[in-house]
């Protein structure tokens, strides 16, 4: 029989006693754990060992979690990065989003909390739980590498940002309740903090697809969700068109 390794760790955070409790946290849900409370460290480590989690707190000095989270996403656009933050961080947190973080925890949380949304985010970023791939006229999307397409020109290269649009793009023309979207693509009920992340992550998607000029749109309804518009020459998805038969 063969056992699959346990997926390895690496947690920041310049509070010694956080930087213990979070990796306690983890290693008792089944990771392996580095930890470091000097973010330049961090990065030292990132250049030697390859990581399926980062934990990082927001505010550190000499290195924030913001910026090492653009540091690490440019040279990896696939290893999920949590950022811990304090409850009055809000802009702190958006900018980490914006920066390319999968997901934010806000203090005081709890640790097996924090330890179960880890392993519901490392379980959605292997290849054995994406659904693959899907193309609507000049959009193709490809869950197992988490990249989208347009025309061939690269749109975004964030599993989130594939995941989030792959769900519209199956439900195309129809708009999909925000509640929806936040547990399947996010995996929370967390709704206060998943539409923060939801509407950062459309925010990126439409500035993305603008840039390489789809004739897609993501459009809103407010206080409901969003929905993938095509072009009027490009037909929905055949079990769409059956379901709207």
């Amino acid at each position: 029989m063969t056992l699959l390794a346990k997926p390895r760790a690496l947690v920041v955070d310049d509070e010694r006693q956080m930087l213990s409790i979070v990796t306690f946290a983890l290693e008792t849900q089944g990771f392996n754990c580095d930890s470091t409370s000097d973010p330049i460290r961090a990065w030292d480590f990132l250049q030697t060992q390859t990581y399926q989690l980062i934990v990082a707190d927001i505010l550190m000095p000499g290195m924030s979690g913001v910026e090492l989270t653009r540091k690490i996403r440019g040279i990896s656009n696939h290893t999920p990065i949590i950022l811990l933050t304090a409850l009055g961080e809000e802009e702190q947190r958006i900018t980490g989003l914006e920066a390319g973080a999968d997901d934010y925890v806000t203090k005081p949380f709890s640790p097996r909390e924090l330890a179960l949304r880890a392993q519901a985010i490392v379980r959605r970023s292997r290849p054995h739980d994406t659904l693959g791939q899907l193309s609507l006229g000049d959009l193709h999307l490809d869950q197992l590498r988490g990249v989208a397409s347009w025309k061939g020109l690269p749109l975004t290269e964030s599993l989130t940002e594939v995941r989030l649009l792959a769900l519209l793009a199956d439900n195309a023309g129809k708009t999909v309740p925000a509640r929806t979207l936040i547990a399947e693509v996010w995996k929370t009920a967390n709704l206060r903090g998943g539409r923060e992340m939801l509407k950062t992550t459309v925010y990126r998607l439409r500035k993305k697809m603008e840039l390489v000029g789809t004739d897609c749109r993501i459009e809103s309804r407010r206080g409901i969700g969003y929905s993938l518009q095509l072009p009027q020459a490009l037909p929905k998805p055949a079990a769409e068109s059956e379901k709207d038969g």
